[in-house]
């Protein structure tokens, strides 16, 4: 399916904010994509993709994994607005034909990231964080000017600021998300978990 079928699709799918923020995530991909010479078609589909399975509610999207017979981790089950990652990746192979492994995966962990990601990965992890129409939230800016000049201290910046939010609030982190960090983290001067 080409990216133009596949907006129409989504424009009608998802709620005008989402829709709008899906837009945000496809057209920074592709600019990330150009800086760290990555197929622009593949970061722009992964980008346009990353909230397809965000078109309903965390109960709804439960129900639907089911039918799917998708299997849900604890830790999902324990979170449910993680849900919507593995939900996309299945529905973006299912719905929308990708077949590329390294796309599915962009989409599978652009919430929390993960330890030894793909530039592909680690793209859409970040254009998820910092496309423009996102609200200002503290490190934001920062994060945006290193996603352009070092790729992984931003994914590590953007993990950190993640958990520092999840810590501030008082919700329930995946581990995931810390493994990202650690791995990512050049002041433990390793890059292994």
């Amino acid at each position: 399916m080409d990216l133009e079928t596949i907006q129409k699709k989504l424009e009608k799918k998802l709620k005008k904010s989402r829709y709008q923020h899906t837009l945000g995530v496809m057209f920074t991909a592709a600019s990330m994509a150009m800086r760290f010479d990555v197929d622009i078609h593949k970061a722009m589909l992964a980008g346009l993709l990353h909230d397809c399975g965000k078109f309903c509610p965390p109960k709804d999207q439960i129900k639907l994994c089911g039918k799917l017979g998708l299997e849900l981790t604890e830790i999902e089950k324990e979170i449910p607005p993680m849900i919507h990652a593995r939900l996309g990746a299945c529905l973006a192979e299912k719905e929308y034909g990708v077949e590329d492994e390294d796309i599915l995966n962009a989409i599978l962990h652009h919430t929390t990231g993960r330890p030894q990601m793909s530039m592909l990965e680690k793209i859409i992890f970040l254009a998820d964080y910092i496309e423009p129409g996102r609200k200002m939230i503290p490190g934001l800016e920062e994060v945006r000017h290193l996603s352009f000049k070092d790729i992984d201290a931003a994914v590590c910046m953007c993990a950190r600021n993640t958990l520092d939010y999840l810590e501030k609030t008082e919700k329930r982190i995946n581990p995931l998300t810390e493994q990202t960090y650690l791995f990512y983290d050049d002041t433990r001067g390793k890059r292994s978990i």
